[in-house]
């Protein structure tokens, strides 16, 4: 991990020093980590037509958009937020695609006039869809029977799934698209996140190949993301050199069978960005009870809720002081809410080693990327961090620290004002 002086450096650019321009807490994400995942997974395919599709719901700052748009990503949008903002962030109408989930007619209608293809994961919402925009091109999202996920919150496919039309049918699927004259152009799955072997995503493949068989001339298959990164000391990344040679090789092959020149997809989300983000916190407090020393912080789950939600790991360094004696410590929030511990398994609290810490310190908690600021809240009436990218060895801000007047937006005052 790069240092500088005994402090962690991000992007060249001493932590020590972020926090003094920026203030703490705060988000910090390393630009050439997103740009060198995005180069590495889309490389690693060894098929003539893929596609990435940026899964912004890991985060949605739009400066982080932009920069995928630039490598060269398409967008998978869950909500006609995420469309705005991808419009926004340069993205055209015909490189997003909509994959909403239980989803009213306002959300199809917003797609439909900007422009927006949708996939569509159930036969009421299909029924729903065609009478409101009959004559279009759609893509259908299955669900394959098969799930996989860190955690069971994670799992989007099999039986206990509330995602995608289930594979046995697909009869009723043509039926409904023949009805309402509706072009299926893709076929779609996602199975779960934070996958990190390659026969689970293999396995899932086969199931909506042989789905799509049932389905003329579709021009691609979506399967989704889910590829997951190592937040644990000792977990191993995904083999993307077999990876990428494996999927290439059977999705090759189901094509020059299909008899089309398909074109593959994937949504990376989390691949593309979690490994960018740490999240930097100033120590608040230190206290002793009889079975943990506490280290008290200034940010807290309303800024990142997977370890407090799914018993997430995210390793925490003393950013202050990189390496000196250690010591076993449970890092926690300024909540007032006995979960707000960053140091958590499933079961409950589990220390992290630390360099020894002191009020004051730095601590930085990594892999912060996805699924933080974008799940993050104002819980407690506390407010949201800045954002801060860096790139090229220099800083710039992409989101504004909140002040209070922000949790007042939208509240209406008359009845306080008389």
């Amino acid at each position: 991990m790069p240092e500088k002086n005994n402090t962690l450096s991000i992007g060249g650019i001493d932590c020590v020093e972020l926090i003094a321009q920026y203030g703490s807490p705060l988000f910090v994400y390393d630009a050439s980590v997103i740009q060198q995942r995005f180069k590495e997974l889309l490389s690693c395919i060894e098929y003539s037509r893929v596609r990435l599709l940026y899964a912004c719901k890991a985060n949605t700052n739009i400066a982080i958009m932009s920069m995928l748009k630039d490598c060269g990503a398409g967008l998978d949008a869950v909500s006609p937020g995420e469309i705005f903002l991808g419009l926004r962030a340069g993205y055209r109408p015909e490189d997003i695609l909509f994959t909403g989930n239980n989803i009213n007619e306002d959300d199809m209608l917003f797609a439909l006039e900007n422009g927006v293809e949708l996939n569509i994961g159930s036969l009421n919402q299909l029924d729903m869809y065609g009478q409101i925009g009959p004559d279009t091109d759609i893509t259908i999202r299955i669900n394959p029977d098969i799930g996989a996920g860190y955690h069971s919150h994670c799992i989007t496919g099999g039986p206990e799934s509330k995602f995608g039309i289930y594979f046995d049918r697909v009869e009723e699927v043509r039926e409904k698209a023949s009805q309402y004259n509706l072009r299926i152009r893709g076929i779609h799955s996602h199975i779960g996140s934070g996958i990190l072997d390659t026969e689970t995503f293999l396995a899932a493949m086969k199931v909506i190949q042989d789905t799509a068989r049932k389905f003329e001339g579709i021009e691609y298959i979506d399967f989704g993301g889910g590829i997951g990164i190592p937040y644990k000391p000792g977990e191993q990344r995904i083999p993307l050199d077999e990876f990428g040679r494996r999927a290439g090789t059977q999705f090759s092959e189901f094509a020059d069978e299909y008899g089309n020149e398909l074109t593959l997809v994937l949504e990376p989300g989390r691949y593309l960005v979690g490994e960018s983000g740490y999240l930097l916190a100033k120590v608040t407090n230190r206290k002793q009870t009889p079975t943990h020393i506490f280290i008290g912080t200034d940010t807290g789950f309303n800024h990142c809720i997977r370890p407090m939600a799914y018993g997430a790991t995210h390793q925490i360094v003393n950013a202050s002081r990189m390496e000196g004696e250690q010591e076993s410590v449970a890092v926690c929030g300024n909540l007032c809410e006995s979960g707000d511990v960053f140091t958590r398994n499933k079961e409950g609290i589990q220390e992290q080693e630390l360099t020894r810490v002191e009020h004051g310190d730095i601590l930085a908690l990594l892999n912060t990327g996805a699924y933080c600021f974008s799940m993050a809240s104002n819980y407690n009436s506390r407010l949201l961090p800045a954002e801060v990218l860096i790139e090229n060895g220099k800083s710039r801000l992409i989101r504004k620290r909140q002040e209070p007047e922000d949790l007042l937006r939208g509240q209406s005052l008359e009845s306080v004002m008389g």
